[in-house]
């Protein structure tokens, strides 16, 4: 097949780009250039999604079988590229998230749960939020309508090659060794993809020519916290010491959830579904989940090739991980209770 990948040069994108090099499918990657080199292989075109001119040089005397856009944020942009891409293409795949449901993270979510009321046209340049991604839904579905969107609803992603740093920041921390704080309950259910177990789904469904929406995630409770803080010893060899604190403390420390220990979702009202979304319609399609503890090894693995990050870990502007000093303190109190 012919693919165009609209981004593809970082973590899920670099994901699909290597499972359809590997298939021998014949790939078009278009990005800015900036997050990080096209793979050997691909044909590359450089350009800005926002800009029609650039568009318009992409899909000069070009056709694909499929699109896949992994890199869509604002509902304009991906309304701008599905109305110019329709005549070159039949298919158009588009990642979006669990948060473009209302309901995400109060209550369990599906493929048939509201989500947020996002218009398709909404102005451009919108500061983040969950809502923009179902705006970007129905921009899709605007132009290609049911038969011709497939939109993969993504679930918390890991893996080699991650550009947030939420299971990279746990492999440094767990491997500098000694007293670890973590979070709440070790038996806290999760659901954690890797990033190369979604591509390899995302492009079955493209080869079986599928369309409709998957949420497309693990199974509920197929991880817990413990599990994941284990892998991350294990892979890592260190000497490290877990020690589980109650979130109330926590709470009462200021320590702020999902980012200062990353991927924690305290049991609070706001959070209590956050592992609950129905991802079976999924596994009925297809989806296989390598064993966590193969995505943590693999991830320290490129963590060792890779080097120290170049720039602090965020998400978006946040920066990811407690302060030495705070995470010390933490523990002081929690030793002393």
């Amino acid at each position: 097949m012919d693919i165009l990948i609209i981004g593809g040069s970082s973590f899920l994108g670099r994901a699909y780009v290597s499972e359809a090099l590997r298939r021998g499918h014949r790939v078009t990657t278009f990005n800015r250039g900036i997050s990080g080199a096209d793979q050997p292989g691909v044909e590359a075109v450089r350009g800005d999604r926002n800009l029609p001119a650039d568009l318009e040089r992409l899909i000069a005397d070009r056709h694909w079988n499929a699109v896949v856009d992994t890199a869509g944020q604002q509902p304009h942009a991906v309304g701008l590229a599905a109305r110019l891409l329709r005549p070159h293409t039949g298919h158009y795949t588009f990642v979006s998230s669990v948060h473009a449901f209302a309901d995400w993270g109060k209550l369990p979510v599906d493929e048939n749960s509201g989500t947020h009321p996002c218009p398709a046209d909404t102005p451009p340049d919108q500061p983040p939020g969950n809502h923009l991604k179902a705006g970007c839904e129905r921009a899709l579905l605007e132009e290609f309508g049911a038969d011709g969107s497939l939109i993969l609803n993504c679930g918390l992603l890991i893996g080699p090659y991650e550009n947030i740093g939420r299971l990279p920041w746990w492999l440094e921390r767990i491997a500098r060794g000694g007293q670890v704080l973590a979070p709440g309950d070790p038996a806290r259910g999760m659901q954690l993809i890797d990033a190369r177990d979604f591509a390899a789904f995302g492009l079955d469904l493209v080869e079986q020519g599928r369309t409709g929406r998957y949420i497309t995630t693990n199974r509920p409770g197929s991880s817990t916290f413990g599990e994941l803080l284990d892998a991350c010893v294990q892979a890592t060899g260190a000497e490290a010491e877990q020690v589980w604190t109650d979130e109330e403390l926590l709470h009462s420390a200021g320590v702020q959830p999902w980012t200062e220990l990353p991927i924690w979702a305290p049991d609070q009202s706001d959070w209590a579904a956050i592992w609950h979304a129905d991802s079976s319609r999924a596994h009925t399609a297809g989806l296989r989940c390598r064993p966590l503890a193969e995505t943590v090894r693999d991830t320290w693995g490129w963590l060792q090739e890779r080097g120290p990050a170049a720039q602090p870990y965020r998400q978006g502007t946040i920066p990811l991980g407690i302060t030495p000093e705070k995470e010390r303190e933490i523990l002081a109190d929690s030793a002393g209770r």
